[in-house]
């Protein structure tokens, strides 16, 4: 098992260190991970840990924050994975801070946003750690069943989330707790 350098909440609820080998190949054809200091990674690209957000100012010869430094440099390459692969989806599952790294409408692909939400005393509310730990949990949901139709993603259930049908359309795909 390869060493892997992520241990933030939502690698805690990718529980990557129970993949097998046909998992961890699957991954690293399909996930993607969105970063500060690299741009875009596959999980098993060689990487030294690190700590920097992507909202971090950060003054460059590009601008005063990572969102100039990368300007549509994430873009790019998620359209050339989106071509290589012939890929129809990209299944969001980044926090909006990352998400804004991407030009969402420059995409050669259909986007399928995912969010996780709670419901309590009859409100819905979005609850930012476990949100995070959710969005592990469906990419360990998606390596583990091979998921590659969006359709199927409507399936996860771990952690007492479910597809919420009434709150979702074609591009945003909503799961209450």
């Amino acid at each position: 098992m390869p060493s892997l350098p992520f241990k933030g909440d939502v690698y805690q609820g990718l529980q990557a260190d129970t993949f097998n080998s046909d998992d961890l190949n699957f991954a690293q054809e399909h996930l993607r991970i969105l970063s500060g200091l690299y741009g875009i990674l596959r999980p098993l690209d060689l990487m030294q840990p690190y700590r920097l957000e992507m909202g971090t100012r950060l003054d460059t010869e590009k601008g005063e924050n990572l969102y100039n430094y990368w300007g549509d440099k994430i873009t790019k390459a998620l359209n050339d994975e989106i071509r290589k692969n012939q890929y129809k989806y990209v299944i969001n599952l980044a926090s909006q801070e990352y998400w804004q790294a991407v030009q969402p409408k420059k995409l050669r692909a259909g986007v399928i946003n995912v969010e996780f939400h709670e419901e309590r005393n009859g409100k819905i509310s979005f609850v930012s750690f476990n949100a995070k730990r959710a969005r592990g949990m469906m990419c360990h949901y998606i390596v583990k069943n091979k998921i590659t139709d969006p359709e199927h993603l409507k399936g996860f259930d771990y952690d007492g989330y479910y597809f919420a049908e009434n709150l979702s359309n074609d591009q945003n795909f909503r799961f209450l707790k």
